[in-house]
């Protein structure tokens, strides 16, 4: 069994309710989960159990440690779709019928090498723990593309909530998506069972587990909305789906279901401690109450809201009302990164427009990205550090140029200063994945390369098809 002794942390964030930050320190590591949590005037007992153990000692001096953050929402292959001018200045609809031309084109590699660069960069920005939503199945490709995704994450070594979402309304039905690009509802639900069957762990501290999620209100029939809720609820899966997110969304459900989106998920089942949506938006006062009575979770994702002019999510209403609220970056085509520290900074700075300076003070970011997120994904051993909890620890380095006068409240240095924090060392489930800034066993160079291959091959094979010239 691994053991490691993380010494005299300068400041250990645990995020356990009503337990004060540390300074100086320690961790200790056991195997996949946290043995102890010590205070620096205890480092004599650090040092007897790391040498009865044979512990690797790890040196925190100038570091700030917090549990692994917990990203909520993403959509993985489209690091490959990233930063193209067609859709730089698209809002949501228009990004989207843009977008799916060339989303036509992945292969089991692009989602294998999209896979291992949104991980990548997500464990260097110390997330631990990431759902993504899956639900582009391109009937040239293989049907087990959500196989070839979960394969690649546990090879990087994310804590994996994928899910197995699904489009089943096409253009030719009034929906978004190409014709091509959506499946028919029983082939869905037969893909759910499958991969539920073999991939999903319920236990905890698993590494896996599968989510159903139905991509949106006007890309889904509302059959298939209602069968996946009643199927999920018997294998004891969760559900996810986007709402709320733009005003148009809002105009399609009033114009093709005569309600709001919230009212139209509520009438087909989707409300509940096991649900949560992506981005939020556009609730009411009336419906933040319902999302907090039902216990109904929020991913707010501020940096993709911000980028396709969306509108910002009353996250602030939402914590007051004891919304369930956890952060998600997004897609990488609509932030367009996969950092979840920078996506920390823009939740802190954006809800101080309009609602008020106080509205989202830093330790309110922490708590939703971390312990937030936790409770909606239904996994209450990760997002603290706590003995017992998961060895699940983002580390990040405070003695450099970023952070120079900003020691009179390390906790928080990483959401004023920098843009977008670089960990010192990331630690899932007990092993280190980032380790001195570097991703381990990852060759950064070579993944950046074949991935930019990839994208070139999926873009010019699309202009080639359509004509429009998307560079």
């Amino acid at each position: 069994m691994t053991r490691y002794w993380i010494r005299d942390i300068q400041t250990l964030v645990t995020m356990v309710p009503d337990q004060p930050d540390l300074q100086g320190g320690h961790l200790l590591i056991e195997g996949h989960q946290i043995a102890e949590v010590l205070s620096a005037h205890q480092t004599d007992t650090a040092e007897a159990w790391a040498n009865q153990h044979g512990a690797e000692i790890i040196d925190g001096r100038w570091c700030v440690a917090y549990p692994g953050f917990i990203n909520m929402h993403h959509h993985l292959y489209q690091t490959l779709t990233r930063n193209i001018p067609l859709v730089q200045n698209a809002k949501l609809f228009d990004w989207l019928i843009g977008l799916y031309e060339v989303w036509r084109e992945l292969s089991e590699e692009a989602v294998d090498i999209s896979t291992q660069v949104g991980c990548g960069e997500l464990l260097l920005s110390g997330c631990t723990t990431t759902s993504d939503h899956f639900y582009v199945f391109p009937q040239h490709a293989s049907a087990e593309l959500l196989d070839v995704e979960i394969a690649a994450a546990q090879r990087i070594g994310m804590r994996f909530h994928p899910t197995r979402g699904s489009m089943s309304r096409g253009r030719s039905d009034g929906g978004l998506p190409p014709d091509d690009l959506v499946q028919q509802a029983d082939a869905i639900l037969a893909d759910c069972d499958r991969v539920i069957s073999r991939f999903h762990d319920p236990d905890p501290f698993s590494m896996c587990r599968i989510i159903l999620a139905p991509c949106s209100p006007f890309s889904v029939t509302t059959d298939l909305l209602e069968e996946t809720i009643q199927f999920a609820r018997q294998r004891g899966v969760r559900c996810h789906t986007h709402l709320c997110e733009t005003i148009d969304e809002e105009a399609f459900c009033l114009e093709t279901h005569g309600m709001r989106p919230l009212a139209y998920m509520e009438k087909t089942g989707w409300v509940g401690e096991d649900v949560w949506y992506a981005h939020g938006i556009y609730f009411n006062d009336d419906e933040i109450r319902m999302l907090a009575e039902t216990q109904t979770g929020i991913a707010h994702c501020p940096s993709s809201n911000l980028r396709l002019g969306s509108g910002i999510a009353p996250i602030p209403k939402m914590c007051a009302a004891g919304v369930r609220v956890g952060l998600g970056v997004d897609g990488s085509a609509s932030n367009d990164a996969s950092n979840i520290g920078r996506e920390m900074q823009m939740a802190l700075l954006v809800h101080r427009v309009g609602t008020g300076v106080e509205a989202m003070p830093p330790r309110t970011v922490l708590e939703i990205a971390t312990r937030g997120g936790a409770e909606i994904l239904g996994q209450p051993e990760i997002g603290q550090l706590a003995p017992g909890s998961a060895a699940d620890i983002a580390m990040f380095r405070l003695d450099r140029l970023d952070y120079a006068g900003a020691m009179s409240d390390p906790a928080s240095a990483i959401l004023f200063c920098g843009s977008g924090p670089r960990a010192e060392l990331t630690m899932v489930n007990g092993h280190i994945r980032v380790r001195h800034g570097q991703l381990i066993d990852v060759d950064e160079q070579a993944l950046f390369h074949r991935a930019n291959e990839i994208a070139e091959h999926m873009l010019s094979e699309t202009e080639n098809k359509t004509g429009l010239r998307y560079r």
